[in-house]
């Protein structure tokens, strides 16, 4: 069995004394797991680094195995995050989420060219654009896995006007009007995810819980009700004390 393709990388965990597996999430192949003989070596081992864009030609003798990876270099975006924290936060959020989240060689093509705008988007650190792409992207993640969120209208009285809530239970749009004596028992809905006026670090910050609260209730107990990945808190940590930018 042979294939190839390119994707973004993962995660990386050695195995044995000179190899690594690594994941790496591909248009055509999904998640995707394999050997790198000699993934340590000084020669490959600075190629693998999470978020890199990889040629990759998979190799095995039957379908069913983890097969070996060859791989060859894209591009690097670990050089335009670096140096700055946040966006390296963002990258690690990316990947983390991907690897939790995703079957494994499950195709989601449509959100892979996304998940690969967005670490495009890290790479070059533009801090006034990434947060919001990024809050857009798990929006994205939560959609493509099945449990997207009913923003069209008000659950309650059907109007497509002054959404202001999500119900945490159905994650379906409530008006001001709608949520009534509720309106404490629901998520706030920002505006931005609505693609309404500027967007504030506070929507950002409302966003993150919102979609952390599916990610959590949602997502997480489909996979076994394992813990989101820590990178994901650290993000949103980051991000809270910074005033919900990437600046």
């Amino acid at each position: 069995m042979e294939w190839r393709d390119q994707g973004a990388l993962l995660a990386v965990r050695k195995h044995g004394e000179t190899s690594v597996i690594i994941e790496a999430f591909t248009p055509a192949h999904g998640r995707h797991l394999g050997v790198v003989r000699g993934g340590v070596s000084r020669k490959i081992a600075p190629i693998l680094q999470p978020g890199a864009q990889l040629d990759l030609t998979w190799r095995a003798r039957l379908d069913d195995h983890i097969g070996s990876f060859t791989v060859e270099p894209i591009r690097s975006r670990a050089a335009g995050v670096m140096a700055d924290r946040l966006a390296l936060a963002g990258l690690n959020a990316v990947t983390a989420l991907l690897s939790f989240s995703l079957p494994e060689r499950e195709p989601h093509p449509a959100l892979y060219q996304r998940s690969i705008t967005m670490l495009d988007l890290l790479a070059h650190a533009d801090a006034d654009a990434w947060p919001l792409a990024y809050l857009r992207w798990e929006m994205a993640l939560l959609e493509d896995l099945g449990f997207g969120l009913d923003l069209g209208r008000c659950a309650v009285t059907g109007t497509r006007d002054d959404l202001a809530y999500v119900s945490p239970r159905t994650g379906r749009a409530v008006s001001a009007e709608g949520a009534g004596d509720w309106a404490d028992r629901l998520l706030p809905l920002p505006q931005c995810l609505l693609g309404q006026g500027p967007v504030s670090a506070l929507e950002i910050m409302d966003g993150l819980r919102l979609t952390g609260h599916f990610l959590q209730n949602w997502l997480a107990p489909s996979l076994g009700d394992r813990p989101l990945p820590e990178a994901r808190a650290r993000l949103a940590g980051l991000l809270a004390r910074h005033g919900g930018t990437g600046s």
